[in-house]
């Protein structure tokens, strides 16, 4: 379920006319009632190597922050930087579409915006994208997570994707990109993005942090979920982090399994459409090992007429050039669904509010099958 990668899915732009291509698409506007700013971040772990380039003695990342802002009014922020556009563009192999194309995706959230809230009564969510995705591609669901009263820190994991800018004008490429991907590979990454989150955790909620509005939130109220090999990371993520009290993998296959005593804490499957559904046994053998070892509460969600770019802003540009990536159930109504039953999980789990959304099927949703 690594599946579609966004530069295939780009790759089609080609099918689009010249004057779509040129249009800049705009994200879905956020559900919640409150104003969306965001910032990023640039943090520096010089307590380790990095993972993908030894020679580098220390571990850089840059992270978007979200959070409920005080006005909804200012400069938006920019989705990605041009030279991040262009490497996914480049890397698709597209000679005709503007290289900044991606750099102009319209956002709802407020570049810099001061933060709104109580001291320590808001709840953090970390989002880890899939192998070779910029962080950006999670930003609808991060505005509106944010727009519901979260905190959301969307992290960009160095050197695993095809561009990561830095402030200081350096773009980082994909050194790992380069290795042979066996399932060593994949469990060296699902670890290196647990050390990865359990740093932005320090940086966030430690004595020093990073983030001028970190007084805001409530360390003891911390969830992450991640797309594609981000979700297939937060497992793992959960074994070594007891920080994080509940967790979702958006279509991601893990290769690290979870082992016996298990997983106690409240744990959510979501995945895309394959025929013979993967709600069949013998369809998904690492979610079904990591089902059984899973305690305490849990669910596995499948949506009917999905991909695997869908849950994503991928499915949400294809739509807007007109492209058609494989999925009957359109970017804007998958990012609706998601985004409707990611917030329900978080508020329940965070939060401490039931929402009945994820106890049975719902008439709102008939695309979204419980599984198991």
């Amino acid at each position: 379920m690594r599946g579609l990668l966004l530069a295939t899915v780009l790759t089609l732009v080609l099918l689009a006319s010249p004057a779509a291509a040129d249009t800049a698409p705009s994200l879905p506007e956020p559900t919640g009632r409150q104003p969306v700013g965001s910032t990023s971040l640039y943090l520096k772990d010089t307590s380790r190597p990095d993972p993908w380039v030894p020679s580098v003695s220390y571990r850089e990342l840059m992270v978007s922050l979200f959070y409920p802002a005080l006005w909804a009014h200012g400069p938006k922020a920019r989705y990605m930087t041009p030279a991040e556009s262009a490497a996914l563009l480049a890397d698709s192999g597209i000679p005709d579409v503007p290289p900044d194309l991606l750099s102009r995706v319209r956002t709802h959230s407020v570049r810099d915006a001061w933060p709104a809230g109580c001291a320590h009564s808001l709840p953090l969510v970390v989002l880890s994208p899939g192998y070779k995705k910029p962080r950006a591609t999670l930003s609808a669901l991060a505005e509106d997570l944010a727009s519901h009263g979260y905190v959301v820190a969307v992290v960009d994991h160095t050197y695993e994707t095809l561009a990561t800018s830095f402030p200081d004008g350096r773009v980082a490429g994909c050194a790992s990109c380069d290795i042979p991907h066996d399932p060593g590979f994949w469990q060296k990454l699902e670890q290196g993005r647990a050390a990865d989150v359990s740093f932005v955790l320090d940086e966030l909620t430690g004595p020093h942090a990073k983030w001028r509005g970190a007084y805001l939130l409530d360390p003891s109220r911390v969830g992450m979920a991640g797309h594609s090999a981000g979700g297939a990371s937060t497992l793992p993520t959960m074994v070594n982090e007891s920080r994080i009290r509940a967790g979702i993998d958006i279509d991601g296959t893990s290769d690290t399994p979870l082992l016996a005593p298990g997983l106690s804490r409240p744990f959510m499957f979501l995945s895309h459409q394959l025929t013979p559904t993967l709600c069949q046994p013998g369809v998904n053998t690492p979610w079904e090992q990591d089902w059984q070892q899973l305690t305490g509460w849990k669910r596995w969600l499948e949506v009917a007429g999905t991909v695997h770019a869908s849950f994503t802003d991928v499915g949400l540009v294809a739509d807007h050039l007109g492209i058609d990536i494989g999925a009957s159930t359109t970017g804007e109504r998958t990012q609706a669904i998601t985004r409707a039953y990611i917030n329900a999980f978080f508020d329940q789990h965070l939060l401490g509010k039931p929402r009945p959304l994820l106890d049975t099927a719902s008439p709102l949703y008939p695309e979204l099958v419980f599984c198991h």
